[in-house]
């Protein structure tokens, strides 16, 4: 411990408040305390600490407070840090996630039903959250087929009937753009809905078994049909909706962890109004071993920082310290909250709900990060014992040449870091000093110039050198790269693969290397050829493309690049410069009345020249 820490610690004072843990004065570390000189010498006293706390304070150097006058100022002030500085050592709410809502303007005449971001105070009403916007859609469409409303934005009433869109045909809107429908027969419809998205899905069935029945007696069989497809789905929406107690009314957060050795998993069910509209998981890396009811306190200020909170939050466990949770998530509501921790019961059967499902979302991120490790990493290590390389290689780098019989000579170098693209490394080339299609002294070229930098003494122009690096080609190529790179002053393991049979060539050794079609390592070197050979081909073409394309107007007398500019970009094509007249050519900036007259020339051709031409 320094002077500097010493010091601070000694004066610490008896207040609630934020501390930020410092390492060469970046922020790594934002915590809360109800007593700031209690808890910040706790990190510094001869105690066992988690393996992340210790780690952490074996880089403190310097430490700052902020001073609060409540545990809720503490709280809110904590999470307003995190946000700000996104410390390393704190749990991070990786959250991009939002809830849409689905939104009833009844300040309007003819309301329509619409998606939401988020729940304003502006009069209308609105009904959510769902778990994603396709659920949102899903039940919109339901709707819209259910009670025939608008999806126009036009001002209603009218100032004169329109005519009926194409949703009046199909039979999902009543019209009244075209006056077609009364205002009463329109809230009608708009009650109906309100009553559904509230959750009365019973009386919506009723009556539409009753239009089926009366469609069906008056032989009206294409309707009745359509009534009983709409029925259907409106069964459907009901059972993805059901929850152990239907007749219940409540709004419900439910918030588990599950943690392993390295990071924890916190999963959310929402339910409102008695049903269960989603749930989600949220990783929180580095939170495997610390104190579940600390970690879910952190994750509780999170997430709830920009949500309103539910009526009532059940949470798997919490702090044995009272941190003033309850008084923050009154602050988020704006009204009560009832925070607790179950142990049994029915709302402890839905703790235990939520904690199955951050366990499955634990386990199948850990299976996923197991698959991307074999496949990035794992096939590094694998390649590097294939090389016969002492160490894994981290950077491969993949090098192609691209002609066209030997015209517009280009070359790409892609870099793979740890398996993985990294596309802000990619380079490509325009060969200099060789002539025709000659892809041996090309690459000798490349890899010149390449290494060159490596080696260089100069920071403006040094590049990092690679551990490893892939030859599209055979031992010919193979042969040319590694004289190329030996002559720069560099050594680095190297190797050609051939397309044929996949065959991977090792410098000074006749026979080739054919790995197992299964193999991680053949399968990145396949990536690493595939990519440098997209990217060569991709410049190529660029570069053939500007040269062959030959724009018309270049061949216009007085005009030059600026006024092609200007006409094409008052004209927006050719085809409508083409129909212009003098006069309008004249309004495009730039232009004299001669170069007017050549464009115009140029545009409308005598029987002569055109026959010439």
């Amino acid at each position: 411990m320094n002077d500097t820490l010493a010091l601070k610690i000694k004066n610490l004072p008896d207040s609630p408040g934020c501390y930020l843990m410092k390492e060469q004065g970046n922020i790594i570390y934002v915590g809360k305390a109800v007593n700031l000189k209690n808890r910040v010498r706790s990190y510094f006293q001869n105690t066992e600490h988690t393996p992340k706390v210790t780690a952490m304070v074996s880089h403190v150097d310097d430490f700052d407070i902020v001073l609060a006058r409540t545990n809720l100022e503490a709280l809110l002030l904590e999470c307003n840090l995190i946000k700000l500085h996104r410390p390393f050592y704190n749990i991070l709410l990786k959250d991009d996630k939002g809830y849409p809502y689905i939104r009833v303007d009844v300040n309007d005449p003819y309301p329509r039903v619409t998606l939401a971001r988020r729940a304003e105070k502006d009069g209308a009403r609105y009904f959510g959250p769902y778990i994603g916007a396709t659920a949102v859609r899903d039940v919109l469409d339901l709707l819209r087929k259910t009670f025939r409303l608008r999806t126009c934005r036009q001002t209603l009433p009218p100032a004169r009937p329109a005519r009926p869109c194409m949703n009046y045909e199909i039979g999902r809107c009543l019209a009244p753009c075209a006056g077609l429908c009364t205002k009463e027969e329109y809230q009608r419809q708009i009650e109906g809905a309100i009553r559904f998205l509230s959750g009365d899905y019973q009386a919506v069935k009723e009556q539409l078994k009753k239009e089926m029945l009366e469609a069906s007696s008056k032989l009206e069989f294409e309707l009745a049909a359509q009534l009983r497809d709409r029925l259907t789905d409106v069964d459907g929406l009901m059972q993805r909706q059901q929850v152990n107690n239907p007749e219940a009314r409540f709004d419900r957060d439910v918030i588990a962890l599950r943690q392993d050795d390295l990071d924890g998993m916190a999963a959310v069910l929402l339910v409102r109004d008695g049903k269960m509209v989603g749930s989600e998981t949220y990783p929180l890396e580095g939170a495997g071993r610390e104190d579940p009811g600390e970690v879910l306190a952190e994750f509780l200020i999170q997430y709830y920082d920009g949500r309103r909170p539910a009526r009532e939050v059940l949470a798997a466990s919490l702090p044995e310290t009272d941190i003033g949770l309850n008084e923050y998530l009154r602050e988020k509501r704006q009204g009560a909250v009832s925070l607790l921790c179950p142990q049994r019961g029915e709302k402890r059967a839905m703790v235990l709900l939520a904690e199955k499902n951050a366990a499955d979302a634990l386990f199948k991120r850990n299976q996923q990060a197991a698959v991307k490790r074999q496949r990035t990493i794992g096939a590094c290590e694998e390649l590097g014992r294939v090389i016969g390389m002492r160490k894994t290689p981290r950077r491969i780098e993949g090098y192609d040449i691209s002609n066209t019989q030997g015209v517009w000579s280009v070359a790409s170098m892609v870099v793979f870091i740890d398996g993985e693209p990294a596309k802000k490394e990619y380079r490509r080339y325009r060969i200099k000093t060789v002539e025709g299609a000659n892809d041996f002294a090309s690459m000798n070229e490349v890899l010149g110039r390449r290494f060159r930098r490596a080696v260089s003494d100069d920071p403006d122009i040094k590049w990092p050198m690679p551990d490893l690096v892939l030859i599209d080609g055979g031992p010919e190529q193979l042969l040319f790269a590694r004289t190329a790179m030996l002559a720069a002053g560099a050594d680095v393991p190297m190797f050609g693969l051939a397309k044929r049979l996949e065959e991977i060539f090792l410098p000074g050794q006749e026979e080739s290397i054919i790995l197992d079609r299964k193999s991680p390592a053949l399968h990145l070197i396949q990536q690493v050829r595939d990519e440098s050979h997209r990217f060569a081909i991709t410049y190529h073409r660029s570069l053939r493309g500007k040269a062959t394309v030959h724009s018309q107007l270049e061949d216009i007398p007085g005009v030059g690049k600026t006024r092609r500019r200007a006409l094409l970009q008052y004209f927006k094509s050719v085809s409508n410069l083409k129909n212009a007249t003098v006069e309008e050519l004249l309004e495009v900036s730039g232009m004299n009345r001669p170069a007017a007259e050549a464009v115009y020339a140029w545009a409308h051709p005598r029987p002569q020249e055109q026959a010439d031409t």
